[in-house]
């Protein structure tokens, strides 16, 4: 098993404790009846896979109803070819096109996404790479992003473009781009705000850094990256929800699933908001943040 699989499968191990372990004891020597996919889609609804997404299963494992009793592998590797149905569309690779240099990846996330993180573990992938990487700090008003960007750079070695405290952040974009330009970058990164409390104000300033992109590179951003933090639950998908309205959401980026029993919350995504999954975390390192695969995630959500 490889060290990402090992390390998946440590994340997820609240959430599978929680799944895996429901289903063995609803399903300890019974039949899948009434009472047994009652108990089952709360268990699934307490999981966070969404009162829709629930639904669908529980219809569809309904039809199987059956006589002779069924234990709860059988019933988990049944539930997982439906998460992977659901899941498998979802996942794709952020692939860096090199005809457009530098790659512009706007990341967009609530406060305490662990987005900054996230920025700087992806700069620090892709400069392992070889790829000559810079990271904008358009997160103006929070004084503490713009240090914890700047951390992440020195730490990777790369250039961070920063203003004054409280400097308009589209103009801010506009300079860094074009310093990004003259340095020959291959990609860089855009830190925004995520103060989903004043949804308007903030909606408008990230609607304004996307024109002011256009203005230096009339395609960018050629990625808009969404950080959701697992342990919020449901209120992810309504984060989803709200950014795209907003934004051309273009990815997802999913963090701390090792801290919560609720990683059935991708399953809620992908069915009700769906939208590709790029990468997954699971832990605080750069090597706890990989590509989303659908088959590994589902095995290591339903411990299989």
């Amino acid at each position: 098993m490889s060290n990402w699989l090992t390390k998946l499968g440590l994340g997820l191990k609240k959430s599978s404790e929680k799944i895996s372990g429901g289903i063995s004891e609803i399903f300890n020597k019974k039949h899948l009846d009434d009472q047994t996919l009652l108990e089952m889609e709360e268990l699934l609804i307490a999981a966070d896979m969404g009162v829709s997404t629930t639904a669908a299963i529980i219809t569809s494992f309904s039809k199987q109803k059956q006589e002779k009793e069924v234990d709860g592998l059988e019933i988990r590797r049944r539930l997982g070819e439906d998460l992977q149905q659901i899941l498998q569309p979802c996942e794709k690779k952020l692939v860096i096109d090199e005809s457009k240099k530098p790659f512009i990846i706007m990341m967009t996330g609530v406060n305490g996404a662990g987005k900054t993180t996230t920025i700087g573990k992806l700069a620090s992938k892709f400069m392992k790479q070889g790829k000559k990487v810079s990271l904008i700090a358009a997160d103006t008003f929070r004084a503490a992003a713009v240090e914890q960007l700047k951390i992440w750079g020195e730490r990777s070695n790369v250039r961070v473009f920063s203003g004054e405290p409280n400097c308009d952040s589209a103009g801010l974009c506009y300079d860094g781009i074009n310093q990004a330009i003259k340095q020959g970058d291959d990609i860089v990164f855009i830190d925004t705000a995520g103060r989903l409390q004043n949804k308007t104000d903030l909606m408008d300033e990230l609607k304004k850094i996307v024109k002011v992109i256009k203005k230096v590179i009339p395609d960018a951003p050629h990625e808009t990256l969404l950080t959701l933090d697992a342990t919020t639950g449901q209120n992810a998908v309504n984060q989803v929800k709200i950014f795209k309205e907003c934004i051309d959401v273009s990815g997802l980026i999913i963090t701390k699933l090792d801290g919560t029993a609720k990683g059935g919350i991708l399953i809620a995504i992908a069915n009700d908001q769906p939208t590709p999954i790029y990468y997954i975390g699971v832990g605080e390192s750069a090597d706890d943040l990989d590509e989303f695969k659908a088959n590994e995630f589902v095995k290591g959500l339903l411990g299989l």
